[in-house]
């Protein structure tokens, strides 16, 4: 069984960086996708960026491209999102995801971090 636990989130002002965290239990790390959701209320979970096992592959979704680096460190079993120049509209609910598949698709994702956070003012 995998678990993932986020940090990281919090309040900032737009313009502003934040960075989060999501570490994962269990092994080989490494042999899975990892990918970065967000979700407001009354709206669906949406994608927001995944890197393949190796680190070497990356997608992001267009809203945050040029703003947002995600990246990992297999040897921690950690994956992170760098979030740079924030807007308000980024505000949501972070969520961290494990999937055997390097796919931008949410359904694939089999386990999930339980959320942070994040809240831009303007």
């Amino acid at each position: 069984q995998v678990q993932l636990v986020e940090s990281g989130g919090g309040l900032v002002q737009a313009g502003g960086s934040l960075s989060l965290s999501c570490a994962a239990s269990g092994r080989a790390f490494s042999r899975y996708a990892m990918g970065w959701f967000r979700q407001v209320p009354g709206k669906e979970r949406e994608f927001v960026a995944t890197i393949s096992g190796s680190g070497l592959t990356t997608i992001y979704t267009d809203s945050v491209k040029g703003r947002f680096t995600i990246s990992r460190d297999n040897a921690k079993n950690t994956v992170y999102l760098q979030m740079n120049s924030l807007k308000p509209e980024d505000t949501a609910i972070y969520y961290c995801a494990l999937s055997s598949t390097f796919t931008v698709d949410v359904g694939r994702y089999d386990y999930w971090g339980q959320g942070t956070q994040v809240t831009v003012s303007s």
